[in-house]
């Protein structure tokens, strides 16, 4: 019960897609979903096919036709790997919104990231933009936490540059990037295609913010440490937290390339 749609297919061949729906080739007997994580069988459900394509490789992954159609996604090669880890969930966190335990560690209390997305208006133009901050103070790794909150100033040192003006645009940050695939929003990869933070389930994103990284293909990331932002119901309340914690000094930031689509 595989579905193959027309652009797979034709990455495929005919020859290949045939056997892929007859279960002669990768087809597996059973698969993580790509969107919603959950088990799937393709002899008891409706099953897409989804072809990750980078610039020199491709690889095939898996989800219930109910929650994604099946699609190419195309990637730049370096994003390809840890994109589909991502996306496959084969190193799936086992809290939502989770640190990559390479890069940050956490103080007692074992933080976690939360992510909001928010188009923001800069110099007169609306910019996507997602929002991190920890549920607990960050520890540099190695160390206790015992001296203080270390998440600003762990992201300065991998290139996030402080923010004194939400009016003026951050300033490139190398190897990272904002990974969106089927239209929603899976991870933050650094350098190396590991994934910084990675969503526990896909987020939804609206039209609008869909619309606006579609057209930029850049995505604006500010972070801030517990307490900064919190929960806003409305871009314009989290402006207003964005405004007040970079005149405070609580706010660092950087403008990512888009991955995916």
């Amino acid at each position: 019960m595989l579905d193959v749609s027309a652009d797979v297919r034709a990455e495929l061949g005919n020859e290949e897609a045939d056997r892929l729906v007859a279960g002669d080739s990768e087809t597996p007997a059973s698969y993580a979903c790509a969107s919603c994580r959950t088990p799937g069988d393709p002899e008891q459900e409706r099953t897409s096919t989804l072809l990750f394509v980078g610039e020199e490789t491709a690889v095939l992954a898996f989800a219930h036709a109910t929650c994604i159609p099946s699609q190419v996604v195309r990637l730049a090669e370096d994003q390809l790997a840890g994109a589909v880890e991502s996306i496959t969930g084969t190193e799936e966190p086992a809290v939502p919104m989770t640190t990559d335990p390479t890069s940050l560690n956490t103080a007692p209390g074992q933080a976690v990231l939360g992510v909001t997305s928010g188009l923001i208006l800069v110099d007169g133009d609306l910019h996507p933009a997602l929002v991190v901050e920890p549920t607990a103070p960050i520890a540099r790794p190695g160390t206790t936490g015992e001296g203080g909150d270390d998440f600003l100033t762990l992201l300065i040192e991998q290139g996030f540059v402080p923010v004194h003006d939400v009016n003026q645009l951050p300033g490139a940050l190398d190897g990272w990037s904002v990974l969106l695939a089927m239209g929603r929003l899976h991870a933050i990869l650094q350098p190396g295609a590991v994934a910084w933070w990675k969503a526990h389930q896909p987020l939804q994103v609206t039209e609008g913010w869909r619309a606006a990284v579609n057209k930029s293909h850049t995505v604006l990331v500010f972070c801030a440490p517990v307490g900064s932002i919190g929960q806003q119901p409305r871009e314009d309340l989290l402006r207003d937290a964005l405004e007040k914690a970079a005149a405070g000094g609580r706010l660092v930031a950087a403008a990512m390339p888009l991955a995916g689509t």
